[in-house]
């Protein structure tokens, strides 16, 4: 059974893997390099468990630690109970969901071990918003997408706003970095699948003419909100597909345009 712990100074260094969580760029430099990530809330705790994430420790406010009472039963990592005051002076913010905890990071796969075995995966450019990058993987974890791989840049997967917006869904869905970009994309097409571009380019061919549930490995690119594929990306693929659009709208956030394109692939699929 994991130790009760009553906190009630902000600068307590036990607190620190939840010190300034607003804090953007500090965020994005401190959890990867010290190996954590934030899950936010009952529902994301609990998944993240259950998905083999270890707990390092977890910020409760009082009145949830009767809810997480049978997780923090079955934990050894210390657990915080602080005010709500205290915790949104820690973090930075006001914590709505009552509960945060601390979560020791896996080693990512490698793209090759991904590829191996997956069918449907997506593909994307330089997706740099969190928001974004959570609904992408909350659509590809519904929608039955094997894998989600990454260019270089492109916004981490389990930072706090992204797993928030995904519902632990980040925890369903394999993903890996590709180490060069475009060039990463030839491991991709030499493992079978065929790249296929989203963009509203009008010489696309629509996404349901394309056919992409009926190709036996099909690897679907998608590229950052506004900006959409980059040139070289669009070289690189093996075909344009497009979403049609109706009454003028030029095209969706990139999100959506997910969702539907995964809707296209998994379409008719044959059950595995």
């Amino acid at each position: 059974m994991a130790e009760l712990i009553t906190v009630d100074d902000p600068e307590d260094p036990r607190l620190r893997d939840y010190t300034g969580l607003t804090d953007v760029e500090l965020r994005r430099r401190r959890e990867p390099a010290e190996g954590l990530f934030i899950a936010e809330g009952e529902k994301v705790i609990r998944r993240a468990g259950l998905a083999g994430y270890e707990m390092r420790s977890m910020l409760l406010s009082a009145k949830w630690v009767e809810v997480m009472r049978d997780v923090i039963d079955e934990m050894t990592a210390p657990v915080y109970a602080v005010s709500p005051d205290l915790a949104e002076r820690v973090t930075g913010y006001h914590v709505h969901r009552g509960a945060l905890a601390s979560m020791q990071r896996k080693p990512l796969p490698g793209s090759d071990d991904l590829l191996g075995t997956a069918r449907r995966i997506a593909v994307l450019e330089s997706v740099n918003d969190h928001t974004n990058i959570g609904a992408i993987f909350r659509s590809a974890a519904a929608l039955g997408m094997d894998a989600v791989l990454l260019s270089p840049d492109c916004a981490d997967p389990l930072y706090r706003r992204s797993v928030k917006v995904s519902m632990g869904a980040v925890f369903a869905v394999p993903y890996a970095r590709l180490d060069t970009w475009p060039k990463g994309l030839e491991t991709v097409r030499e493992a079978g699948f065929r790249l296929l571009a989203l963009t509203p380019d009008v010489k696309a061919t629509a996404i349901e003419e394309a056919a992409p549930h009926r190709l036996d490995r099909v690897a679907l690119m998608l590229g950052a909100e506004g900006e959409g594929l980059s040139t070289r990306a669009l070289v690189a693929a093996d075909a344009w597909v497009r979403i049609p659009m109706a009454h003028g709208v030029d095209s969706l956030n990139v999100g959506a345009a997910a969702a539907v394109a995964f809707y296209a692939v998994a379409t008719g699929r044959p059950q595995d």
